[in-house]
């Protein structure tokens, strides 16, 4: 059975594997802080329906709890270790939204349903709950194992070890640009994450993280770093790694992997 994935914009995709519901860093904001949204409406409502829940880092428009608000009752969560120490509102919001939340770290498994199984993986990225906090939990990438395996980046640097850490994977989800004109440390733009598609080697790869919030009244700054990383990174891909089927889904759309 192929996997299916629906991106919903930025780093939000839902991954359908074998009857099991999951879904990636959801935010479904119009505006969060000066960034708003600028392509893609914002997800219907049916968008939050999940079994699970992959939390990546701590950063708001990975883990916005106004968004995680929007579950269902009984969702599972799957957070870094620390996650409700250093975010108090998380705590709140699982507790009236009755969610199930389970922190983890690298190397650990978790199983969902029906055979499906999440194991956390490391990624390099500055985990905080941003501007303030020490760094208390580190952030994640996660790899769902179903009928396909399917590697969900979150944020990440490019690192040397990262196929070795992922292992093998048959999709591939890799941030391939962000919410502002220049990308910080910590960040795979187009060019980086094509090279870790050809460490990883997946039979399909999806772009994702770009193309859906941009800082207000910065429009016409850098705009190809709002609206080329998509297609850039399957242009890179077919000259780094061709054996890898890339696709570039519109937002809400869905696509049928391997």
């Amino acid at each position: 059975m192929p996997v299916e994935i629906t991106w919903w914009g930025h780093a939000t995709c839902a991954v359908e594997d074998s009857g099991v519901r999951l879904l990636t860093d959801p935010l479904f904001a119009r505006r969060l802080a000066h960034l708003r949204r600028r392509r893609g409406a914002v997800p219907p409502p049916e968008a939050a329906v999940a079994d699970v829940v992959l939390v990546s880092h701590l950063h708001a428009d990975h883990l916005h709890l106004p968004s995680l608000a929007r579950l269902a009752p009984g969702t599972g969560l799957l957070v870094p270790r620390g996650a409700r120490r250093a975010v108090p509102g998380l705590a709140r919001v699982a507790g009236l939204r009755g969610l199930a939340v389970t922190e983890v770290v690298p190397g650990e498994e978790v199983p969902v349903r029906d055979g499906v199984r999440v194991r956390a993986v490391g990624a390099r990225h500055d985990g905080r709950r941003l501007p303030f906090g020490p760094r208390l939990c580190p952030a994640l990438g996660y790899v769902v194992h179903g009928a396909a395996r399917t590697y969900f980046a979150g944020d990440t640097g490019l690192f040397d070890t990262m196929a070795e850490e992922v292992g093998p994977v048959d999709v591939a989800l890799l941030p391939v640009g962000g919410w502002g004109p220049y990308l910080g440390p910590g960040h795979l733009d187009a060019a980086r994450a094509a090279q870790a598609l050809a460490r990883l080697a997946p039979a399909a790869a999806v772009p994702v993280h770009y193309g859906t919030y941009w800082p207000v009244g910065l429009d016409a700054v850098r705009p190809h770093e709002f609206h080329a990383p998509g297609e850039e990174f399957e242009r890179l891909a077919r000259q780094l790694a061709p054996e890898v089927a890339v696709r570039v889904p519109q937002h809400g759309e869905r696509v049928r992997l391997p």
